[in-house]
């Protein structure tokens, strides 16, 4: 059920159901009622979920494993909140941008 992947997805991130759901644009009380899969989320809401964790909607409603060869790290670089528990400023996400395109330069 997609309560079960939620508090997987969140606790897996380190965060509380209080800073999901600001993420999110919810109240703190209608992400619980998801979590504990006493309602499901509208489509758009689904899809805001799905890049909050960089995860399909697909997973999200146990449709499919995440397989890591289909995490696009661009879009996961830009939904990056924090690393090693310190935040990650848009500053940060631009380096790790520019780092990541001239690592692959260097592949060619």
């Amino acid at each position: 059920m997609i309560g079960d992947t939620l508090r997987f997805l969140r606790e897996k991130t380190n965060k509380t159901q209080e800073e999901t759901a600001k993420a999110l644009g919810i109240k703190r009380s209608a992400y619980s009622h998801f979590e504990n899969n006493r309602n499901n989320p509208d489509n758009e809401t689904l899809v805001k979920m799905a890049n909050y964790f960089n995860v399909s909607t697909d997973y999200l409603l146990g449709r499919k494993a995440p397989d890591n060869n289909d995490i696009d790290l661009d879009r996961a670089i830009d939904n990056a909140m924090s690393f090693d528990g310190k935040p990650v400023t848009e500053h940060d996400r631009k380096m790790m941008k520019q780092l990541w395109k001239a690592y692959m330069a260097g592949k060619e």
